[in-house]
């Protein structure tokens, strides 16, 4: 994914901040089919490629504060390793993604990157995919309030208050959950559960 959101649309950042300093995770699982709709394929991201494009994937790992969110702490201002790369591997969908979500927000988190990235694995690790929307083979239509229930239902734990479906041109565009800044589960958002969708049906595309 070349080209990502910053954030949370209605959490305006802040630039800077203190790395380690914030409440709360939310992990930003991005609907693939979209992004590369929207922009990858115009970009030729190799995320978009037949067999590399199959449903959710990892945006990133977002430290937030209840309100807003710090961006680009400064923390560790060399590029990542190759070993702290190899970490990402399997997590993001490219290594620019992963390079990206670094600086912009694994700077803010507190840890080195490979701690990071291995933090977002285990956010990742954490959080089921509901069957029918592990990579569709056809294109649907859904209600957004409909997929929040099946990744409660899928989830232990998790309620319509932890997380946001988001959408973007009337198609599902990504679920963000909230975790607990120590990654031992979900927590409330109430900022980032009113980003909601408020499409009656949005349209999900299918997986390739």
């Amino acid at each position: 994914m070349a080209a990502v959101a910053a954030g949370p649309a209605a959490a305006q950042g802040r630039g800077g901040g203190e790395p380690g300093v914030f409440d709360f995770y939310i992990l930003a699982l991005s609907w693939s089919p979209t992004y590369c709709a929207l922009t990858g394929e115009r970009r030729n991201d190799r995320q978009c490629e037949t067999g590399r494009n199959p449903g959710f994937v990892v945006h990133g790992l977002w430290p937030q504060y209840d309100r807003g969110y710090p961006s680009e702490c400064g923390a560790f201002p060399r590029s990542p390793s190759r070993p702290a790369l190899a970490e990402a591997e399997g997590v993001f969908p490219s290594e620019g993604l992963a390079r990206h979500e670094w600086r912009r927000h694994g700077t803010c988190s507190g840890l080195d990157p490979a701690a990071y990235f291995r933090a977002t694995r285990k956010a990742r690790e954490a959080v089921t995919i509901p069957a029918a929307l592990s990579g569709p083979g056809q294109e649907m239509r859904a209600a957004p309030i409909d997929i929040a229930r099946q990744f409660v239902a899928a989830n232990p734990g998790l309620r319509p208050d932890m997380m946001s479906v988001t959408c973007k041109a009337g198609q599902l565009e990504e679920v963000r959950i909230c975790f607990t800044k120590d990654l031992r589960g979900f927590t409330p958002c109430p900022e980032v559960a009113r980003q909601n969708c408020r499409a009656g049906e949005v349209t999900v595309g299918a997986g390739r």
